[in-house]
């Protein structure tokens, strides 16, 4: 995707969806600065040396996925509509396409008018699409159960080109219905396929995404997030983590459960569960911040909002650290500026910056910025008073009228309690975006060892689908990295295709010996009982590098199985 069109999508998907459409410009430039310094003269350089290799415009990725249609009679399947938006935006977004969360489709429908559940038709998809300047639209329908089907389920989805006005051929799916995730996951990919025909992760990584989260869990998981109260999400999202500690999405929607039903300490335990790699930790950290706030927990909330601020300096989250330092009396004069900075007609960040300016004596600063607030919010009764004090310390307002009760603390600063699922996506998805146009000027051997380094580090965090399109990028940008196929060996035994897994293991040993691929076949052999095999895999390990913890590791637990290595 080009610059121009980067810019293009995000910014009319902001205008439309996040409230305020000047809300993230600053930061986009902020992020892209930061990003491309001292190397997007080289990129574009080298890309004017090479010459023109694709198109100059290339479509868009933003994509927006309708619930599914029920037609199967059985209104107790309603819940499976909300099922496949779900999953094909999650495997979506891993494929790198950027989509139209339930929350923001939600806010177009009441935008439009019309009613949250609705199975909108194709004319209102495409009226809907427009609004949020989608290039795609993804929508469709299912059938379960009948004489002849059992418990199968059946889906069929299209794709609709909003640009061209062009419907996709229609996607099939078919499985058990106590398989559903598997189902959607297999027509996720190829969803991908038919948006995407280059992109080359198999359709088993796809269908092994989640493949622990048993039928009862997922079901409980849209019912939970489809819930109308929080007490009745919290009961099937409580559900959820029990049956399967480890899905993310779930202790997520709990959370956040917890916190719209103002349990602020359960909400911020809770959410601190997600990993600090997981691709939802920002989300889920802006929100345990918030509730670390509400219970008086300032450090909490502050080192939340520090997390979150550091990898995405969205303005209401570097607002939110200021406000938690402040409380801690510390001066957040700093992060007020860097809000207004990057957003500086909300009328909060100057009230704030105001507050830090009066407590630094900075009465005319002070007064500078609540003009300010009141050019952008003239009805801000707060900042007037506020200001009037200033000009004259003798006015002192009287928070308790009737009662002889003086202010002595002034104002309070003014956090910011709203997520913008869009803003904090968007700003992911330029940087991804900007990384790849900075892998696109190297050289292909240095391009393929950036490629796989980013696949290892998707792969430790649990990222499958990433890791398997970072080697195999890598592999296309130079086919004789051993790295890349040792890195599919392990993806491929993570999806627990053995056999495939061996096959890309000794291509890679093929091409160098190395460590990782002879420690997938060693985990192979332990895993079929063939000890011997597996301590030949680790001696050959040891001598590419002796020094290997893991290898050294394995080791040891055949020799405690009775089995020695040479």
């Amino acid at each position: 995707m080009t610059r121009r069109r980067i810019r293009s999508t995000c910014a009319t998907y902001n205008q439309h969806v996040v409230r305020g459409s000047e809300r993230f410009r600053g930061l986009v430039a902020f992020l892209l600065l930061a990003v491309v310094a001292g190397g997007w003269a080289a990129c574009a350089q080298q890309a004017t040396d090479a010459g023109p290799t694709q198109p100059a415009e290339v479509h868009g990725r933003l994509l927006l996925v309708l619930p599914f249609e029920n037609r199967s009679g059985d209104a107790t399947k309603d819940w499976m509509g909300e099922a496949f938006p779900d999953v094909l935006n999650r495997r979506l977004n891993s494929a790198g396409f950027l989509t139209i969360g339930r929350g923001d489709r939600l806010y177009a429908f009441d935008h439009l008018g019309l009613p949250l559940n609705l199975e909108p038709t194709r004319a209102t998809a495409i009226r809907i699409a427009q609004m949020l300047d989608a290039d795609y639209v993804v929508f469709g329908h299912y059938t379960t159960g009948g004489a002849q089907a059992g418990n199968q389920v059946t889906a069929d989805a299209e794709i609709l080109d909003v640009t061209g006005l062009h419907m996709g051929a229609q996607i099939d799916e078919q499985g058990d219905a106590e398989h559903l995730l598997e189902t959607i996951n297999s027509l996720a990919w190829k969803v991908t396929r038919q948006l995407d025909p280059n992109y080359a992760v198999e359709e088993q990584t796809f269908v092994a995404a989640d493949r622990s989260l048993s039928a009862e869990a997922f079901q409980d998981y849209i019912q939970g997030i489809l819930a109308q109260s929080p007490k009745d999400a919290i009961a099937h999202l409580r559900n959820v983590v029990k049956l399967d500690p480890d899905f993310a999405p779930a202790w997520l929607a709990l959370g956040r459960s917890y916190f719209s039903d103002q349990d602020y300490q359960e909400a911020a335990t809770t959410l601190g569960r997600l990993r600090k790699d997981d691709p939802n930790a920002l989300e889920a950290d802006f929100y345990r911040g918030l509730a670390c706030f509400y219970t008086g927990d300032y450090r909490q909330a502050e080192d939340a909002f520090a997390f979150v601020s550091m990898r995405l300096p969205l303005p209401e989250v570097v607002n939110n650290q200021g406000v938690a330092a402040s409380r801690r009396g510390k001066d957040g004069g700093a992060l007020y500026e860097q809000a207004i900075a990057a957003d500086s007609r909300d009328p909060d960040y100057h009230f704030n910056f105001a507050i830090a300016l009066a407590h630094r004596k900075d009465s005319e600063g002070a007064l500078k910025e609540l003009q300010e607030v009141l050019t952008l919010r003239p009805q801000d009764a707060e900042a007037a008073i506020f200001a009037a004090q200033l000009k004259d310390p003798a006015t002192k307002p009287n928070p308790d009228p009737g009662h002889a009760v003086a202010d002595t603390q002034g104002p309070l600063e003014r956090i910011k309690r709203g997520y913008s699922e869009a803003g904090f996506r968007q700003a992911s998805f330029e940087m991804e975006q900007v990384q790849q146009m900075r892998l696109a000027s190297m050289a292909p051997p240095q391009r393929a060892a950036e490629n796989i380094k980013d696949g290892d580090q998707f792969f430790q965090r649990g990222l499958v689908l990433e890791a398997e399109r970072e080697y195999r990028e890598a592999l296309a940008a130079d086919p004789s990295s051993a790295l890349a196929h040792a890195g599919l060996a392990a993806v491929r035994e993570r999806d627990g295709d053995a056999d495939a897994a061996r096959e890309e293991a000794h291509s890679s040993i093929q091409l160098t010996p190395n460590v990782p691929a002879y420690l997938v076949l060693a985990r192979l052999d332990l895993q079929g009982n063939q000890l011997s095999a597996a301590a030949a895999d680790v001696d050959d390990a040891l001598k590419v590098d002796p020094a290997n913890a893991s290898a050294k590791g394995m080791k040891l637990a055949l020799e405690r199985r009775g089995q020695t290595t040479p």
